[in-house]
């Protein structure tokens, strides 16, 4: 297990199909019976149609056992809090670095009436720049996020 919020429970799995770690957001039977399970299934929608760098993309999705889930890449490495809780306070290049990449993750979001309901260190990844350079054992498709999702905005107050 990865982590689990009130909705689901994400797992590290292994592609056996393309020999990889990938991570699996599976929807809880519990929500589900209570409340349906079409907010799982607009997320997975949404998901879908998200193409930017610092959002992590839809790999598959489906039911198995009468289970929903979605399958996103699996990105090692440290999340955001756990690097903060290590060190406190981040060097004012990585602040800035990380900032930025999540604004922009973000405005593209808003830009599809998408509204990121979860913002938190644990959910983006801080591995990738370290003393204010890139890593590059991550490489230019590493991308930063577990999860950027949520409902699309109504407009609504």
């Amino acid at each position: 297990e990865l982590g689990s919020g009130g909705m689901a429970t994400v797992y590290l799995a292994e592609d056996v199909k393309h020999h990889r770690k990938v991570a699996v957001k599976v929807l809880r039977p519990e929500f589900a019976a209570a409340l349906g399970p079409e907010r799982f299934l607009r997320e997975i929608e949404i998901t879908a149609n998200l193409n930017h760098p610092h959002i992590l993309p839809l790999l598959d999705s489906g039911e198995a056992d009468s289970f929903l889930y979605y399958v996103m890449p699996y990105v090692e490495g440290e999340s955001l809090r756990d690097r903060l809780v290590g060190e406190k306070q981040l060097p004012i290049n990585d602040s800035l670095k990380i900032t930025s990449e999540v604004a922009d993750a973000l405005g593209f979001a808003h830009q599809h009436n998408v509204i990121h309901r979860d913002i938190k260190p644990e959910n983006r990844s801080s591995s990738r720049y370290r003393g204010g350079r890139r890593d590059e054992t991550h490489g230019d498709r590493h991308r930063d996020w577990y999860s950027c999702l949520s409902q699309p905005r109504t407009g609504k107050r």
